[in-house]
């Protein structure tokens, strides 16, 4: 596991802004520990891949932690679409079970989740998993993007591909990315 030396300007980022703003220095490293959970969630996440890739014999190089997220580096797309299609889950997959975890814990504790005091405790435990709960269903549901090469887009390849020739799969996956990109460009912008 690698962690891109642009990783350091996250946090640096974090801390420049917080005290700009007047912030406190426990303000500040309580929001660089919540970014390090979220990327504590993103290695488990590249290591759900890495895993599933082992098991269908795809060794995986490295993986690689951005600031914008983690790449785990397979020596190779297996050609089995079905194959491919688990080995990509497996990553969101992981991000729903630790939301399932931390839901399952808030429930066993007694707070009421469907409520709109979800967010009104970020204090100790309850905080820490409710977060946790947030990151990881948000981290799932932002895989799940049929954008190629991102989780959901090489999901929506693979799952073609069991119908279609694979250049066919890949070209009409591609393609929903770019009108997907296009998309939120235009929803950025407005």
């Amino acid at each position: 596991v690698f962690l891109h030396w642009t990783f350091i300007l996250l946090p640096a980022y974090i801390a420049f802004t917080g005290i700009s703003d007047g912030g406190s220095w426990d303000e500040v490293l309580t929001e660089i520990g919540y970014v390090l959970i979220v990327f504590a969630c993103v290695v488990l996440h590249e290591f759900g891949h890495a895993l599933t890739a082992q098991r269908f014999g795809v060794r995986t190089r490295d993986i690689t932690i951005l600031p914008i997220g983690g790449v785990a580096s397979l020596e190779r797309m297996p050609e089995d679409p079905k194959q491919e299609f688990w080995i990509t889950v497996a990553g969101p997959l992981v991000n729903l079970a630790i939301a399932g975890i931390a839901f399952i814990a808030l429930a066993a504790s007694g707070m009421a989740l469907l409520t709109t005091d979800l967010f009104s405790n970020l204090e100790g435990w309850t905080g820490l998993l409710t977060f946790l709960f947030a990151a990881n269903l948000s981290l799932f549901l932002f895989n799940l993007i049929p954008a190629f090469p991102m989780d959901g887009g090489r999901i929506l390849r693979s799952v073609l591909g069991m119908w279609l020739p694979r250049a066919k799969a890949t070209r009409i996956a591609t393609v929903v990315g770019r009108v997907l990109a296009v998309c939120f460009v235009v929803y950025g912008t407005q």
